[in-house]
């Protein structure tokens, strides 16, 4: 089967877009051929902010139905590949939405956040994130919360986690939990990748691995190739099996260098926690929008990789994994 043909009849999932969002950004991730993708929409804002942001989301899905679906179920991605749409995924990046109440989570659900990560970077009620000088773990109110996930099915998103609040929330959590979007620290040492260690213990908890194809975390920074990418995926499909891996790009489309020094600074905006002030991270060479989404199944192809390993990393494993956190 011709590239072409294999990633227009695959379901193709993401599991980490954080795109400057607009209908051009729609349009280009329904040209890519996406199937779903889970959407930042929650990051440093609180209780307010967040509700303001699941609000515009509710506006795109009535303005821009001709080609989005609001996914709440697995069964709503499966609809998505028939209808040829773009099934959404509203997700989280932090858990400074619920403020320190439980109960928003069960609204949160409800509204349709089917992904949460527990912190973003930085120390929030928690635990800790993976910019902090200590860690101290998950806190009895993040267990607390790690349940409630469970039990309404929001998958817990470990990415900019501490190393010891992930170690303890992979322990706590009776759900599978996620890196959405990662890469190995085997291949470049950065305080936002996982060491082998790290991804062979999610993985052996029955935990899942989304790559990232975002260039300041491989060994070649701005020079990165989508070759490169299925290079640092082949290193991680080889450490813990093409069955529990999948694609978590970071696509950062359309961003502005204002909002990446938004990102970059603790909470939005005191400290500064990574170098690059004032300058966006561009994707790989023939990846810069979504719309090229194709390339990255034609790389996979030149590597050659079978069909079934390449469906299953696109999407067949998110499904399977989202399935069974969420219950449909």
């Amino acid at each position: 089967m011709s590239s072409t043909n294999l990633h227009r009849d695959a379901i193709v999932i993401d599991g980490l877009v954080i795109s400057n969002w607009s209908r051009a950004v729609f349009e280009d991730m329904h040209r890519g051929g996406l199937t779903a993708a889970n959407c930042t929409c929650s990051i440093w804002e609180g209780f307010r902010g967040t509700m303001d942001n699941v609000a515009q989301w509710k506006r795109w899905f009535e303005e821009c139905d001709d080609i989005l679906l609001q996914v709440h179920t697995t069964a709503d991605i499966h609809r998505a590949k028939r209808e040829g749409k773009v099934g959404i995924i509203l997700g989280w990046q932090n858990t400074s939405g619920i403020e320190d109440q439980l109960g928003h989570l069960r609204s949160f659900k409800d509204l349709g956040v089917g992904v949460m990560q527990l912190t973003y970077n930085t120390q929030n009620f928690v635990g800790s994130g993976c910019f902090d000088s200590n860690d101290g773990g998950l806190s009895d109110f993040g267990r607390e919360v790690v349940d409630e996930m469970n039990r309404l099915g929001i998958l817990v998103d470990l990415s900019h986690v501490g190393p010891k609040t992930s170690e303890d929330a992979i322990r706590h959590s009776k759900k599978p939990v996620a890196y959405t979007h990662c890469c190995p620290a085997g291949l470049r040492d950065h305080p936002r990748n996982k060491t082998d260690e790290q991804l062979r213990f999610i993985v052996d908890s029955g935990g899942f691995v989304g790559f990232a194809t975002f260039p300041p975390f491989l060994p070649r920074d701005a020079e990165t190739t989508l070759e490169d990418c299925v290079d640092a995926m082949a290193y991680v499909v080889d450490l813990i099996g093409e069955d529990n891996v999948g694609i978590g790009t970071d696509f950062t489309q359309n961003q502005s260098a204002d909002w990446f020094d938004w990102l970059r600074r603790d909470k939005g905006y005191a400290r500064w926690l990574m170098d690059g002030r004032g300058t966006t991270a561009p994707m790989p060479e023939n990846f810069r929008t979504l719309a090229e989404y194709p390339n990255l199944t034609a790389a996979f192809e030149r590597r050659g990789w079978p069909e079934g390993r390449i469906a299953k990393i696109l999407g067949e494993n998110w499904v399977r994994v989202l399935k069974d956190v969420w219950g449909a």
